[in-house]
């Protein structure tokens, strides 16, 4: 069992930037999921937790180039007469400094500004991306990890199995559309992954948007010792996971990092799931 004082999620704050970005490869993962690596000014950009994210903007119709917001005394502004750009939040799937490049990766789940650009996507284009504006750093020396999520999870739940140390025990539910939009899960920490396909379900829980992944977790097996769950996704699922791991599993809350990603019939939505 690990000691209390080396389990302290700590929250770390970074100066905000935006940059101009390029992109200079574009990979299909599945048939949900695109990632996108991007290069330009990167020298000083950081990202110390496997779930920060970045505001990216996206170029308006018609033109190659976002319009960035600038950082002045009255806090973030865009220039006169500029209309805003779509943006939206992403993980940062990779950092290489010694490449300078960046990867994204966008689930195409619903259609949207973000889903549009990123089913064109194309070396040579150009996206806005700001921050990370902070990070909430989780310890990798827990007993057990659990990892809970849809498609807008995945590259940060990759990017965590990535960074995990070999032997660790870890967990992953991830609830994705069907077969197809399975991805391969690498890591050196010890795995156990359950997939859920939404076309294979059928009655309650094909009609209940969180059911898919509270029932999946009825059959995840929590080891005794110090654990930490995080989970992210549509809003509705997220929320009732994070309710049946602390009513039914006994989870403290404090264990628990639970954040939307999205929520079903908005658009931009991304919010810590809390009390």
């Amino acid at each position: 069992m690990q000691n209390q004082s080396n389990l302290e999620v700590v929250r770390v704050r970074h100066p905000l930037k935006f940059r101009l970005l390029r992109v200079t490869r574009v990979e299909t993962l599945s048939s949900a999921l695109v990632r996108v690596t991007l290069t330009g000014d990167l020298s000083d950009f950081v990202s110390a937790s496997f779930d920060d994210h970045v505001k990216v903007f996206f170029p308006a119709p018609g033109e190659d180039k976002p319009a960035l917001p600038s950082l002045g005394p009255d806090g973030i502004a865009f220039p006169d007469g500029v209309e805003r750009p779509a943006a939206r939040d992403y993980t940062p799937r990779r950092f290489d400094n010694n490449a300078n490049e960046l990867d994204l990766e966008f689930a195409l789940h619903e259609a949207g500004p973000a889903t549009a650009w990123a089913a064109q996507a194309k070396p040579g284009q150009y996206l806005g991306v700001g921050g990370p504006r902070g990070s909430m750093v989780i310890p990798t020396g827990f007993d057990w990890h659990l990892l809970v999520g849809d498609e807008t999870a995945l590259p940060a739940i990759q990017r965590r199995l990535s960074e995990l140390p070999s032997g660790a025990r870890v967990a992953v539910v991830v609830e994705v559309a069907n077969r197809a939009a399975r991805i391969a899960l690498p890591t050196e920490a010890d795995l156990y992954a359950t997939w859920v396909y939404r076309d294979e379900l059928e009655g309650e829980q094909a009609e209940q948007a969180a059911q898919p992944l509270v029932d999946a977790l009825g059959e995840v097996w929590l080891p005794p010792g110090e654990g930490y769950v995080w989970a992210a996704g549509e809003a509705s699922a997220i929320r009732a996971v994070r309710a049946y791991l602390c009513n039914d599993r006994g989870v403290d809350k404090k264990r628990i990092r639970a954040s939307a990603y999205w929520r079903r019939g908005a658009q931009a939505a991304h919010e810590t799931i809390d009390d």
